[in-house]
């Protein structure tokens, strides 16, 4: 099957959205960072943000949002290096540290990534530098090394974290998959195999290739043009 042109994919798009004209309002407010926006970003935030969406995961987020600062508080602004060398016994008061969700699992995560972006640094200089300059047409290959180093980092999880920190990507909701199997894309719902992922990628660089949209905007626009209005 034919991979659809995406100028048909956003036609359906604006019609289900009131129009071009509406479908940029909402694409809007949604613009990734630039490589050099993302470097200037201290590694404190890429951990930061990791920890948001792992304790997203799974759990109301307006609960984690209404908590945040406590989190910056508890966590010391998350400075890989400084929290990668807390005592033990430093982490086990966590557990029964009111100003965070208390899950032993996912504090064990805050533990496990700080010292994923501390060695990271140590060998690169940055975490953000290796995370900024990842090309979004490898973005499989960014979350296959997400998953791999960091914890609790993998599927939807790590495509939340690229989203959220601001770079360029795509997010494979339930209605992204259902457009890209409506659009020629021989992938399974849970599109999660390797096999899945690469024919994904495949077909969202073909699309930038033809557009010169960027990943997010890609995305965004196959999430609109289908499901719930």
């Amino acid at each position: 099957m034919t991979l659809t042109p995406f100028y048909k994919i956003e036609q359906l798009a604006a019609d289900r959205k009131g129009g071009q004209s509406a479908l940029e309002l909402l694409l809007r407010d949604h613009k990734p960072l630039s490589t050099k926006q993302l470097l200037k970003l201290g590694d404190d935030r890429y951990l930061a943000m990791m920890t948001r969406c792992v304790f997203n995961a799974g759990f109301n987020w307006k609960v984690i949002e209404h908590k945040w600062k406590g989190f910056e508080e508890a966590f010391h602004g998350f400075n890989p290096k400084g929290l990668a060398h807390l005592p033990p016994e430093k982490w086990d008061a966590y557990t029964s540290d009111k100003r965070i969700v208390r899950n032993a699992i996912k504090i064990n995560s805050v533990l496990a990534n700080a010292h994923f972006i501390w060695h990271t640094a140590q060998e690169q200089g940055s975490f953000g530098k290796v995370f900024a300059e990842w090309p979004a047409s490898d973005q499989i290959g960014l979350m296959a090394w997400l998953g791999k180093e960091g914890s609790r980092l993998g599927s939807n999880t790590g495509q939340y974290f690229i989203r959220f920190i601001g770079k360029d990507g795509f997010i494979l909701s339930q209605d992204v998959v259902a457009r890209l199997q409506a659009s020629g894309v021989d992938v399974t719902s849970k599109c999660s195999s390797k096999r899945d992922l690469k024919k994904v990628q495949d077909a969202f660089n073909s699309w930038h290739d033809a557009t010169g949209y960027n990943y997010t905007r890609l995305s965004r626009i196959l999430a609109m043009s289908i499901g719930k209005n």
